[in-house]
Protein backbone atom coordinates (compact mmCIF):
# COMPACT_ATOMS: atom_id res chain seq x y z
CA UNK A 1 0.00 0.00 0.00
CA UNK A 2 1.27 3.44 -0.87
CA UNK A 3 2.16 5.84 1.93
CA UNK A 4 -0.47 8.31 0.70
CA UNK A 5 -3.57 7.64 -1.34
CA UNK A 6 -3.51 9.03 -4.86
CA UNK A 7 -5.68 12.08 -5.51
CA UNK A 8 -7.50 12.74 -8.79
CA UNK A 9 -9.83 15.62 -9.46
CA UNK A 10 -11.51 17.64 -12.15
CA UNK A 11 -9.34 20.51 -10.91
CA UNK A 12 -5.61 20.38 -10.11
CA UNK A 13 -4.92 17.71 -7.50
CA UNK A 14 -2.58 19.99 -5.59
CA UNK A 15 -5.16 22.77 -5.31
CA UNK A 16 -7.35 23.37 -2.27
CA UNK A 17 -9.79 20.56 -1.58
CA UNK A 18 -13.40 21.55 -2.26
CA UNK A 19 -15.31 21.81 0.99
CA UNK A 20 -17.15 18.56 1.68
CA UNK A 21 -17.16 17.16 -1.88
CA UNK A 22 -15.26 13.87 -2.05
CA UNK A 23 -15.22 10.52 -3.76
CA UNK A 24 -13.53 7.85 -1.65
CA UNK A 25 -12.56 5.26 -4.24
CA UNK A 26 -11.33 1.70 -3.69
CA UNK A 27 -12.11 1.51 0.01
CA UNK A 28 -12.99 -1.62 1.93
CA UNK A 29 -16.49 -1.12 3.28
CA UNK A 30 -16.13 -2.03 6.96
CA UNK A 31 -14.13 -4.74 8.69
CA UNK A 32 -13.85 -7.66 6.29
CA UNK A 33 -16.01 -5.82 3.76
CA UNK A 34 -15.95 -5.55 -0.05
CA UNK A 35 -14.33 -2.87 -2.16
CA UNK A 36 -16.55 0.15 -2.59
CA UNK A 37 -16.78 3.73 -3.73
CA UNK A 38 -18.32 6.30 -1.39
CA UNK A 39 -19.39 9.84 -2.20
CA UNK A 40 -19.60 12.61 0.38
CA UNK A 41 -21.21 16.04 -0.10
CA UNK A 42 -22.63 18.65 2.23
CA UNK A 43 -21.51 16.78 5.32
CA UNK A 44 -23.48 13.65 4.38
CA UNK A 45 -22.83 10.33 2.69
CA UNK A 46 -24.67 10.62 -0.61
CA UNK A 47 -23.78 7.39 -2.46
CA UNK A 48 -22.28 4.00 -1.56
CA UNK A 49 -21.38 1.74 -4.48
CA UNK A 50 -20.36 -1.61 -2.99
CA UNK A 51 -18.29 -3.88 -5.19
CA UNK A 52 -17.24 -1.07 -7.53
CA UNK A 53 -14.24 1.17 -7.74
CA UNK A 54 -11.91 -1.70 -8.65
CA UNK A 55 -10.86 -0.34 -12.00
CA UNK A 56 -11.16 2.54 -14.45
CA UNK A 57 -11.13 6.25 -13.77
CA UNK A 58 -13.84 7.93 -11.76
CA UNK A 59 -15.68 10.80 -13.44
CA UNK A 60 -15.49 13.64 -10.93
CA UNK A 61 -18.35 16.07 -10.73
CA UNK A 62 -17.62 19.78 -10.66
CA UNK A 63 -15.85 20.72 -7.44
CA UNK A 64 -15.43 17.10 -6.42
CA UNK A 65 -12.11 15.58 -5.42
CA UNK A 66 -11.42 11.89 -5.90
CA UNK A 67 -9.18 9.92 -3.56
CA UNK A 68 -7.87 6.49 -4.50
CA UNK A 69 -7.61 4.84 -1.08
CA UNK A 70 -5.86 1.71 -2.35
CA UNK A 71 -7.95 -0.79 -0.35
CA UNK A 72 -7.88 0.95 3.01
CA UNK A 73 -10.77 0.14 5.36
CA UNK A 74 -13.56 2.71 5.78
CA UNK A 75 -15.45 2.60 9.08
CA UNK A 76 -18.14 4.74 10.69
CA UNK A 77 -16.49 7.39 12.83
CA UNK A 78 -15.70 6.33 16.38
CA UNK A 79 -17.06 7.93 19.54
CA UNK A 80 -15.84 8.14 23.08
CA UNK A 81 -19.15 8.07 24.92
CA UNK A 82 -17.72 9.05 28.31
CA UNK A 83 -14.92 11.58 28.77
CA UNK A 84 -14.04 14.41 31.13
CA UNK A 85 -12.37 16.63 28.57
CA UNK A 86 -10.97 19.34 30.84
CA UNK A 87 -9.64 16.68 33.24
CA UNK A 88 -8.15 14.73 30.33
CA UNK A 89 -6.58 17.81 28.80
CA UNK A 90 -5.25 18.94 32.19
CA UNK A 91 -3.91 15.50 33.10
CA UNK A 92 -1.54 15.75 30.16
CA UNK A 93 0.06 18.69 32.03
CA UNK A 94 0.05 17.29 35.57
CA UNK A 95 2.37 15.24 37.72
CA UNK A 96 1.87 11.64 36.59
CA UNK A 97 1.12 9.28 39.48
CA UNK A 98 0.23 6.21 37.41
CA UNK A 99 1.91 3.04 38.59
CA UNK A 100 2.75 4.26 42.09
CA UNK A 101 2.52 1.40 44.56
CA UNK A 102 2.03 3.16 47.90
CA UNK A 103 1.13 6.44 49.55
CA UNK A 104 4.73 6.84 50.66
CA UNK A 105 5.97 6.44 47.09
CA UNK A 106 3.61 9.21 45.97
CA UNK A 107 4.84 11.48 48.76
CA UNK A 108 8.45 10.84 47.68
CA UNK A 109 7.52 11.75 44.11
CA UNK A 110 5.88 14.98 45.30
CA UNK A 111 9.01 15.82 47.30
CA UNK A 112 11.25 15.34 44.24
CA UNK A 113 9.00 17.15 41.75
CA UNK A 114 7.32 19.77 43.89
CA UNK A 115 9.79 22.61 43.64
CA UNK A 116 8.67 26.06 42.59
CA UNK A 117 9.77 25.39 39.02
CA UNK A 118 7.26 22.56 38.50
CA UNK A 119 3.91 24.34 38.60
CA UNK A 120 2.16 21.86 36.35
CA UNK A 121 -1.49 22.44 35.60
CA UNK A 122 -1.29 26.22 36.07
CA UNK A 123 -1.41 28.40 39.17
CA UNK A 124 0.49 27.80 42.39
CA UNK A 125 -1.08 24.46 43.24
CA UNK A 126 0.94 21.34 42.45
CA UNK A 127 -1.57 19.09 40.70
CA UNK A 128 -1.04 15.37 40.25
CA UNK A 129 -3.20 12.73 38.68
CA UNK A 130 -3.52 8.98 38.43
CA UNK A 131 -2.98 7.28 41.80
CA UNK A 132 -4.85 4.03 42.52
CA UNK A 133 -4.89 3.19 46.23
CA UNK A 134 -7.17 0.14 46.09
CA UNK A 135 -4.23 -2.27 46.57
CA UNK A 136 -1.83 -0.02 48.50
CA UNK A 137 -0.34 -1.27 51.79
CA UNK A 138 -0.72 2.20 53.35
CA UNK A 139 -3.36 4.93 53.29
CA UNK A 140 -3.15 8.42 51.77
CA UNK A 141 -2.91 11.05 54.52
CA UNK A 142 -2.23 14.76 54.57
CA UNK A 143 0.68 14.25 57.00
CA UNK A 144 2.67 12.43 54.32
CA UNK A 145 2.23 15.29 51.87
CA UNK A 146 2.89 17.90 54.57
CA UNK A 147 6.23 16.28 55.29
CA UNK A 148 7.06 16.16 51.57
CA UNK A 149 5.95 19.69 50.62
CA UNK A 150 4.65 21.76 53.56
CA UNK A 151 4.58 25.23 52.03
CA UNK A 152 2.90 24.69 48.69
CA UNK A 153 -0.68 23.46 48.09
CA UNK A 154 -0.76 19.91 46.70
CA UNK A 155 -3.85 18.35 45.11
CA UNK A 156 -3.58 14.78 43.83
CA UNK A 157 -6.52 13.27 41.97
CA UNK A 158 -7.18 9.54 41.89
CA UNK A 159 -7.26 7.70 38.58
CA UNK A 160 -11.02 7.15 38.85
CA UNK A 161 -11.72 10.85 39.62
CA UNK A 162 -13.64 9.87 42.76
CA UNK A 163 -11.04 10.93 45.33
CA UNK A 164 -8.51 13.69 45.88
CA UNK A 165 -5.61 13.76 48.31
CA UNK A 166 -4.65 17.19 49.63
CA UNK A 167 -1.99 18.52 51.95
CA UNK A 168 -2.78 20.96 54.77
CA UNK A 169 -1.88 24.02 52.69
CA UNK A 170 -4.34 22.96 49.99
CA UNK A 171 -7.07 22.11 52.51
CA UNK A 172 -6.73 25.60 53.98
CA UNK A 173 -6.95 27.07 50.49
CA UNK A 174 -10.42 25.56 49.98
CA UNK A 175 -11.70 26.24 53.51
CA UNK A 176 -11.31 22.70 54.83
CA UNK A 177 -8.34 23.19 57.13
CA UNK A 178 -9.84 20.94 59.77
CA UNK A 179 -10.19 17.89 57.55
CA UNK A 180 -8.80 14.90 59.48
CA UNK A 181 -7.01 13.00 56.67
CA UNK A 182 -6.85 15.16 53.55
CA UNK A 183 -8.47 12.39 51.49
CA UNK A 184 -11.81 13.62 50.11
CA UNK A 185 -14.19 11.42 48.18
CA UNK A 186 -17.19 11.65 45.86
CA UNK A 187 -19.22 14.89 46.13
CA UNK A 188 -16.72 16.53 48.47
CA UNK A 189 -13.96 15.67 46.02
CA UNK A 190 -15.81 17.35 43.13
CA UNK A 191 -16.50 20.43 45.24
CA UNK A 192 -12.90 20.73 46.39
CA UNK A 193 -11.46 20.40 42.90
CA UNK A 194 -13.95 22.95 41.53
CA UNK A 195 -12.85 25.42 44.24
CA UNK A 196 -9.13 25.16 43.50
CA UNK A 197 -7.42 27.80 41.39
CA UNK A 198 -6.25 26.41 38.10
CA UNK A 199 -5.05 27.49 34.72
CA UNK A 200 -6.93 30.38 33.04
CA UNK A 201 -9.93 29.39 30.94
CA UNK A 202 -8.16 30.39 27.72
CA UNK A 203 -5.25 28.08 28.57
CA UNK A 204 -7.56 25.17 29.41
CA UNK A 205 -9.52 25.76 26.20
CA UNK A 206 -6.27 25.56 24.24
CA UNK A 207 -5.41 22.29 25.95
CA UNK A 208 -8.88 20.96 25.10
CA UNK A 209 -8.57 21.98 21.43
CA UNK A 210 -5.28 20.06 21.30
CA UNK A 211 -6.84 17.06 23.05
CA UNK A 212 -9.69 17.01 20.51
CA UNK A 213 -7.17 16.96 17.65
CA UNK A 214 -5.30 14.11 19.34
CA UNK A 215 -8.59 12.23 19.61
CA UNK A 216 -9.31 12.80 15.91
CA UNK A 217 -5.90 11.29 15.14
CA UNK A 218 -7.20 8.05 16.69
CA UNK A 219 -10.36 8.02 14.57
CA UNK A 220 -12.64 9.80 17.05
CA UNK A 221 -15.44 11.88 15.51
CA UNK A 222 -17.46 12.57 18.69
CA UNK A 223 -17.44 12.51 22.48
CA UNK A 224 -19.87 12.89 25.36
CA UNK A 225 -18.22 15.35 27.73
CA UNK A 226 -19.14 14.63 31.34
CA UNK A 227 -16.80 17.26 32.75
CA UNK A 228 -18.13 18.43 36.12
CA UNK A 229 -19.37 22.03 36.18
CA UNK A 230 -21.15 24.26 33.66
CA UNK A 231 -20.20 22.07 30.72
CA UNK A 232 -22.77 23.59 28.36
CA UNK A 233 -21.66 27.13 29.17
CA UNK A 234 -18.00 26.20 28.78
CA UNK A 235 -18.68 24.80 25.31
CA UNK A 236 -20.66 27.86 24.29
CA UNK A 237 -17.54 29.89 25.04
CA UNK A 238 -15.25 27.47 23.23
CA UNK A 239 -17.49 27.30 20.16
CA UNK A 240 -16.99 31.04 19.73
CA UNK A 241 -13.22 30.59 19.87
CA UNK A 242 -12.56 27.48 17.77
CA UNK A 243 -14.20 24.69 15.81
CA UNK A 244 -13.52 21.44 17.70
CA UNK A 245 -12.04 18.53 15.77
CA UNK A 246 -14.80 16.25 17.14
CA UNK A 247 -18.51 16.49 17.84
CA UNK A 248 -19.25 17.19 21.52
CA UNK A 249 -22.35 16.39 23.55
CA UNK A 250 -22.03 18.53 26.69
CA UNK A 251 -23.55 17.03 29.82
CA UNK A 252 -25.80 18.89 32.25
CA UNK A 253 -25.31 18.47 36.00
CA UNK A 254 -28.14 18.81 38.57
CA UNK A 255 -26.92 22.23 39.69
CA UNK A 256 -27.55 23.45 36.11
CA UNK A 257 -30.76 21.55 35.42
CA UNK A 258 -33.12 24.42 36.27
CA UNK A 259 -31.16 26.77 34.01
CA UNK A 260 -31.30 24.27 31.15
CA UNK A 261 -35.04 23.81 31.61
CA UNK A 262 -35.62 27.58 31.68
CA UNK A 263 -33.72 27.89 28.39
CA UNK A 264 -35.76 25.11 26.84
CA UNK A 265 -32.55 23.20 26.18
CA UNK A 266 -33.13 19.56 25.23
CA UNK A 267 -30.66 16.74 24.72
CA UNK A 268 -29.38 17.03 21.15
CA UNK A 269 -30.07 20.75 20.76
CA UNK A 270 -27.22 22.75 19.20
CA UNK A 271 -24.97 24.76 21.52
CA UNK A 272 -22.79 27.59 20.28
CA UNK A 273 -22.10 28.34 16.65
CA UNK A 274 -19.77 25.56 15.48
CA UNK A 275 -22.54 23.14 14.52
CA UNK A 276 -20.62 20.34 16.26
CA UNK A 277 -21.64 20.91 19.89
CA UNK A 278 -24.99 19.81 21.32
CA UNK A 279 -26.57 19.58 24.75
CA UNK A 280 -25.96 16.17 26.27
CA UNK A 281 -27.65 14.14 29.01
CA UNK A 282 -28.25 14.97 32.67
CA UNK A 283 -25.47 13.34 34.72
CA UNK A 284 -26.60 11.75 37.98
CA UNK A 285 -24.85 9.53 40.52
CA UNK A 286 -26.13 6.54 42.46
CA UNK A 287 -22.81 5.46 44.00
CA UNK A 288 -19.03 5.84 44.01
CA UNK A 289 -16.32 3.64 42.49
CA UNK A 290 -14.64 0.28 42.87
CA UNK A 291 -11.14 1.55 43.66
CA UNK A 292 -12.42 3.73 46.50
CA UNK A 293 -14.67 0.89 47.74
CA UNK A 294 -17.65 3.24 47.48
CA UNK A 295 -19.50 1.44 44.68
CA UNK A 296 -22.85 0.40 46.16
CA UNK A 297 -23.03 -3.39 46.36
CA UNK A 298 -25.39 -6.00 47.76
CA UNK A 299 -22.52 -7.74 49.54
CA UNK A 300 -20.04 -6.00 51.86
CA UNK A 301 -16.45 -5.34 50.86
CA UNK A 302 -14.06 -7.94 52.36
CA UNK A 303 -12.61 -6.68 55.59
CA UNK A 304 -15.25 -3.99 56.04
CA UNK A 305 -18.07 -6.23 57.24
CA UNK A 306 -20.12 -4.64 60.01
CA UNK A 307 -18.70 -1.15 59.48
CA UNK A 308 -20.38 1.96 58.17
CA UNK A 309 -20.03 2.06 54.41
CA UNK A 310 -19.26 -1.66 54.17
CA UNK A 311 -21.54 -1.92 51.13
CA UNK A 312 -20.37 1.34 49.53
CA UNK A 313 -22.24 4.63 49.52
CA UNK A 314 -25.58 5.86 48.24
CA UNK A 315 -24.74 9.06 46.39
CA UNK A 316 -28.35 9.97 45.54
CA UNK A 317 -31.42 8.52 47.26
CA UNK A 318 -33.80 6.55 45.03
CA UNK A 319 -36.54 9.09 45.65
CA UNK A 320 -34.35 12.03 44.67
CA UNK A 321 -33.02 10.12 41.67
CA UNK A 322 -36.55 9.59 40.37
CA UNK A 323 -37.47 13.22 41.02
CA UNK A 324 -34.50 14.55 39.04
CA UNK A 325 -34.94 12.06 36.22
CA UNK A 326 -38.65 12.84 35.93
CA UNK A 327 -38.03 16.59 35.81
CA UNK A 328 -35.32 16.19 33.18
CA UNK A 329 -37.27 13.75 31.01
CA UNK A 330 -40.35 15.95 31.09
CA UNK A 331 -38.28 18.70 29.46
CA UNK A 332 -36.51 16.56 26.85
CA UNK A 333 -33.26 15.99 28.74
CA UNK A 334 -32.28 12.34 28.88
CA UNK A 335 -30.67 11.04 32.08
CA UNK A 336 -27.24 9.41 32.26
CA UNK A 337 -26.96 7.65 35.61
CA UNK A 338 -23.60 6.65 37.07
CA UNK A 339 -23.94 3.16 38.58
CA UNK A 340 -21.05 0.78 39.30
CA UNK A 341 -22.07 -1.64 42.06
CA UNK A 342 -24.79 -4.25 41.53
CA UNK A 343 -27.18 -2.63 43.99
CA UNK A 344 -26.58 0.78 42.40
CA UNK A 345 -27.45 -0.62 38.97
CA UNK A 346 -30.67 -2.10 40.31
CA UNK A 347 -31.58 1.28 41.83
CA UNK A 348 -30.84 3.03 38.53
CA UNK A 349 -32.89 0.56 36.49
CA UNK A 350 -35.76 0.82 38.99
CA UNK A 351 -35.70 4.59 38.48
CA UNK A 352 -35.84 4.24 34.69
CA UNK A 353 -38.78 1.85 35.05
CA UNK A 354 -40.57 4.27 37.36
CA UNK A 355 -39.98 7.35 35.18
CA UNK A 356 -40.55 5.47 31.90
CA UNK A 357 -37.90 7.34 29.97
CA UNK A 358 -34.94 6.32 27.88
CA UNK A 359 -31.38 7.16 28.81
CA UNK A 360 -28.06 5.73 29.84
CA UNK A 361 -26.38 3.94 32.71
CA UNK A 362 -22.73 4.86 32.91
CA UNK A 363 -20.25 2.08 33.78
CA UNK A 364 -22.64 -0.82 34.70
CA UNK A 365 -19.63 -2.63 36.10
CA UNK A 366 -21.23 -5.20 38.44
CA UNK A 367 -24.67 -6.53 37.54
CA UNK A 368 -27.16 -8.91 39.07
CA UNK A 369 -28.23 -11.58 36.54
CA UNK A 370 -31.89 -10.54 36.78
CA UNK A 371 -31.00 -6.99 35.73
CA UNK A 372 -29.33 -7.94 32.44
CA UNK A 373 -32.54 -8.09 30.32
CA UNK A 374 -33.89 -4.89 31.86
CA UNK A 375 -31.48 -2.71 29.85
CA UNK A 376 -33.07 -3.74 26.55
CA UNK A 377 -36.61 -3.85 27.90
CA UNK A 378 -36.36 -0.32 29.31
CA UNK A 379 -34.41 1.13 26.37
CA UNK A 380 -31.41 1.98 28.56
CA UNK A 381 -28.00 2.19 26.91
CA UNK A 382 -25.06 0.74 28.82
CA UNK A 383 -22.19 3.21 28.53
CA UNK A 384 -19.20 1.01 29.38
CA UNK A 385 -15.42 1.38 29.48
CA UNK A 386 -13.70 -1.88 28.47
CA UNK A 387 -10.26 -0.63 29.49
CA UNK A 388 -11.53 -0.55 33.10
CA UNK A 389 -12.07 -4.30 32.95
CA UNK A 390 -8.39 -4.90 32.25
CA UNK A 391 -7.08 -2.07 34.47
CA UNK A 392 -9.19 -3.08 37.48
CA UNK A 393 -9.12 -6.86 37.27
CA UNK A 394 -6.86 -7.24 40.32
CA UNK A 395 -8.86 -4.77 42.41
CA UNK A 396 -12.08 -6.53 41.38
CA UNK A 397 -10.65 -9.93 42.25
CA UNK A 398 -9.91 -8.64 45.76
CA UNK A 399 -12.91 -6.44 46.53
CA UNK A 400 -15.54 -8.30 44.47
CA UNK A 401 -14.19 -11.77 45.25
CA UNK A 402 -16.57 -14.47 44.09
CA UNK A 403 -18.62 -12.03 42.00
CA UNK A 404 -16.36 -11.20 39.07
CA UNK A 405 -18.16 -13.55 36.67
CA UNK A 406 -20.81 -10.81 36.49
CA UNK A 407 -18.39 -7.88 36.41
CA UNK A 408 -17.85 -5.96 33.15
CA UNK A 409 -20.26 -8.48 31.62
CA UNK A 410 -20.31 -7.12 28.07
CA UNK A 411 -21.07 -10.38 26.26
CA UNK A 412 -23.93 -11.10 28.65
CA UNK A 413 -25.35 -7.60 28.12
CA UNK A 414 -25.23 -8.02 24.34
CA UNK A 415 -26.79 -11.47 24.55
CA UNK A 416 -29.61 -9.91 26.59
CA UNK A 417 -30.23 -7.38 23.82
CA UNK A 418 -28.63 -4.32 25.45
CA UNK A 419 -27.11 -1.50 23.43
CA UNK A 420 -23.46 -0.92 24.37
CA UNK A 421 -21.54 2.30 23.81
CA UNK A 422 -17.83 2.41 24.56
CA UNK A 423 -16.03 5.19 26.35
CA UNK A 424 -12.74 5.74 28.10
CA UNK A 425 -13.76 7.83 31.14
CA UNK A 426 -10.64 9.81 30.21
CA UNK A 427 -8.44 10.59 32.02
CA UNK A 428 -9.23 7.35 33.91
CA UNK A 429 -8.03 5.61 30.77
CA UNK A 430 -6.63 7.25 27.62
CA UNK A 431 -8.98 8.80 25.09
CA UNK A 432 -8.34 6.16 22.43
CA UNK A 433 -11.22 3.95 21.22
CA UNK A 434 -8.84 1.32 19.88
CA UNK A 435 -7.72 0.55 23.44
CA UNK A 436 -11.38 -0.04 24.32
CA UNK A 437 -11.90 -2.28 21.29
CA UNK A 438 -8.78 -4.33 22.06
CA UNK A 439 -9.73 -4.71 25.73
CA UNK A 440 -13.29 -5.76 24.86
CA UNK A 441 -12.04 -8.34 22.36
CA UNK A 442 -9.09 -9.70 24.35
CA UNK A 443 -9.97 -8.99 28.03
CA UNK A 444 -6.26 -8.49 28.80
CA UNK A 445 -3.63 -5.87 28.11
CA UNK A 446 -0.56 -7.11 30.01
CA UNK A 447 0.29 -10.53 28.62
CA UNK A 448 -1.77 -12.47 31.15
CA UNK A 449 -4.53 -14.80 29.97
CA UNK A 450 -7.89 -13.21 29.27
CA UNK A 451 -9.83 -12.30 32.40
CA UNK A 452 -13.24 -13.97 32.20
CA UNK A 453 -12.87 -14.79 28.49
CA UNK A 454 -16.55 -15.73 28.31
CA UNK A 455 -17.21 -11.97 28.25
CA UNK A 456 -15.01 -11.29 25.19
CA UNK A 457 -16.71 -9.56 22.28
CA UNK A 458 -16.19 -10.13 18.57
CA UNK A 459 -14.40 -7.42 16.60
CA UNK A 460 -17.58 -6.41 14.67
CA UNK A 461 -19.60 -6.08 17.88
CA UNK A 462 -16.82 -4.09 19.55
CA UNK A 463 -16.59 -1.72 16.58
CA UNK A 464 -20.36 -1.11 16.67
CA UNK A 465 -20.12 -0.20 20.36
CA UNK A 466 -17.17 2.08 19.57
CA UNK A 467 -19.13 3.77 16.75
CA UNK A 468 -22.16 4.52 18.93
CA UNK A 469 -24.32 1.90 17.27
CA UNK A 470 -23.30 2.41 13.61
CA UNK A 471 -22.41 -0.91 12.01
CA UNK A 472 -22.15 0.21 8.36
CA UNK A 473 -21.41 3.29 6.29
CA UNK A 474 -24.85 4.18 4.92
CA UNK A 475 -26.33 6.74 2.54
CA UNK A 476 -27.84 9.65 4.43
CA UNK A 477 -25.65 9.30 7.51
CA UNK A 478 -23.45 12.17 8.64
CA UNK A 479 -20.04 12.03 6.95
CA UNK A 480 -18.26 11.00 10.15
CA UNK A 481 -15.74 8.45 8.92
CA UNK A 482 -12.38 6.89 9.71
CA UNK A 483 -9.90 5.24 7.34
CA UNK A 484 -7.51 2.66 8.78
CA UNK A 485 -4.54 0.91 7.21
CA UNK A 486 -5.26 -2.55 8.65
CA UNK A 487 -8.49 -4.52 8.41
CA UNK A 488 -9.69 -4.87 12.03
CA UNK A 489 -11.34 -8.19 11.16
CA UNK A 490 -7.89 -9.63 10.49
CA UNK A 491 -6.00 -7.87 13.30
CA UNK A 492 -4.79 -9.39 16.56
CA UNK A 493 -5.37 -7.50 19.80
CA UNK A 494 -1.93 -5.88 19.76
CA UNK A 495 -2.62 -4.48 16.29
CA UNK A 496 -6.09 -3.34 17.33
CA UNK A 497 -4.56 -1.50 20.27
CA UNK A 498 -2.14 0.40 18.02
CA UNK A 499 -4.37 0.59 14.94
CA UNK A 500 -2.81 2.88 12.30
CA UNK A 501 -5.39 5.55 11.49
CA UNK A 502 -4.86 6.99 8.02
CA UNK A 503 -7.48 9.77 8.09
CA UNK A 504 -10.54 10.95 9.99
CA UNK A 505 -13.51 12.93 8.67
CA UNK A 506 -16.13 14.69 10.80
CA UNK A 507 -19.14 16.44 9.28
CA UNK A 508 -17.61 16.09 5.81
CA UNK A 509 -14.31 17.79 6.83
CA UNK A 510 -11.00 16.03 7.27
CA UNK A 511 -9.87 16.45 10.87
CA UNK A 512 -6.81 14.21 10.63
CA UNK A 513 -4.62 12.88 7.89
CA UNK A 514 -3.01 13.97 4.61
CA UNK A 515 -6.19 15.52 3.14
CA UNK A 516 -6.80 17.91 6.00
CA UNK A 517 -6.77 21.62 5.18
CA UNK A 518 -6.26 24.24 7.89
Amino acid sequence: MEDHARARSGSPADGPAPEGAWVLDRVRLGAGGPLARVRVAGGRITHVFAGTGTGGPVAAADGERVLDLDGRVLLPGLWDAHVHLAEWAGARHRLDLAGTASAREVADLVRRRGGAGDARGGGTVLFGYGFRDGLWPDAPHKALLDAALPDRPVALVSADLHAAWLNSACLALVGRGGHPTGLVRETECHEVLAALPGAPAAVVDGWIADACEAAAARGVTGVIDFQYGDTVGDWERRSAAFRPAVRVAAAVYPSRLDAAVERGLRTGDPVGGSGLVTAGPLKLFTDGSLNTRTALCRDPYPGLEGTEGAHGIEETSPRELVRLMRRAAAHGIRPAVHAIGDHANTVALDAFEDVRCRGRIEHAQLLSPEDLPRFARLGVTAGVQPRHATDDRDVADRHWAGRTARAFAYADLLAAGARLEFGSDAPVSPLDPWLAVASAVGRTDDGRPAWHPEQCLTVPDALVAAARGRRFVRVGDPADLVLVDVDPARADTDTLRTMPVHATMTDGRWTHGPYRTH
